[in-house]
Order: structure tokens, then sequence, then C-alpha cells
């Protein structure tokens, strides 16, 4: 007597994986600005409200790092081009994923908002920690601080929108 096999799920073409990452086939899920697009207007509107008063140059910064730490390889390419676009420099792109380690490439302001963007981008205790609400609290006045939050908001969206559809790189 022969026991039954349990079916089992349709293999899908993998790519390697690095480590302690799972493998998987990267290539676009679907086209959601089609099939949401009046989600998509509304995200264009927040990310054009969300920059007000925020320096287009560090606005950058901070969508490249939350794309950094949110591994979305469509914002990393549209947002390292439109900072080259810019005017920023090759070392401080480079640099950008280590930036705390390389203090003397950014300004103070630059610090702060790279530090807020990554505990509110990666809130694994839950919370953004006062020391690094304060820091940037004192390099931002209350409305700019404001908006530097909702464009690190935006970001995350935006992000979450590009990998959970993975999105391909150069391609809209």
């Amino acid at each position: 007597m022969t026991t039954p096999q349990t079916p089992q799920a349709p293999q899908t073409p993998q790519t390697p994986a690095t480590e302690g990452a799972p493998a998987h086939h990267h290539g676009p899920r679907m086209r959601w600005v089609q099939r949401a697009p009046e989600v998509y207007q509304a995200m264009i509107a927040l990310d054009a409200a969300a920059r007000k008063g925020i320096d287009p140059g560090l606005a950058e910064l901070v969508k490249i790092r939350a794309s950094q730490l949110n591994k979305c390889a469509f914002c990393l390419d549209m947002h390292l081009t439109d900072a080259r676009k810019a005017g920023e420099s090759e070392e401080r792109l480079q640099l950008l994923v280590a930036w705390a380690e390389a203090p003397d490439h950014y300004t103070a302001r630059e610090r702060a908002a790279l530090a807020l963007t990554e505990a509110i981008t990666v809130l694994t205790d839950g919370f953004v920690p006062d020391d690094v609400y304060a820091t940037a609290a004192a390099q931002f006045d209350e409305t700019e601080l404001a908006q530097l939050i909702a464009l690190i908001t935006t970001i995350n969206a935006w992000n979450r929108f590009g990998v959970s559809t993975r999105m391909t790189p150069g391609k809209a």
C-alpha cells in the first residue's frame, strides 16, 4: 500500500539567495499604478505636499536612505538618478549607506534627518527614540520637522508599493 503524496506548490524561478535572504524571482508582480490609479494620484499629491519646504538635496538623501533600508531597487534607482542630476557627489551617495561612519561628509542637519529617517523606517522598537527626535528638532523648526516626517513616511509608503509589487528599476 502506498501513502498519498502531499501536493507541492509549483516551483517558481529563483535567483541565487544572498546570505540570510530568501531566494525569489525578482520581476514585476503587477502594475499597481494601473490597478489603483486613485491611490497613485493621491500618493503623487502626498509626495508633492511632503516635499514642500524641504531642501531638494536633503529630500533625495532621505529618500535614498529609506530606500536602502527597505531594499527598494526601483526607488533607489530613481532617487540616485535624481540626486546625481541635482549635483550630489558620487562620494556622498556611495557613503550614504554608512553615513554615521562618515560624519564629515554630511552636515549636522543632514545627519539629524538621516537618523530620523532610520528611526521612522525601522520601527523595531515600536517608537522613534527621544534622542533621535530631539536632535532632529534642534536642527529643524516645527514646520520643517513636520514636513520631514511626512517626507520620510511618504517614501516608506512608496517603498512598500515598490517592494511588494516588485517594481523593476528603470521601468515605471
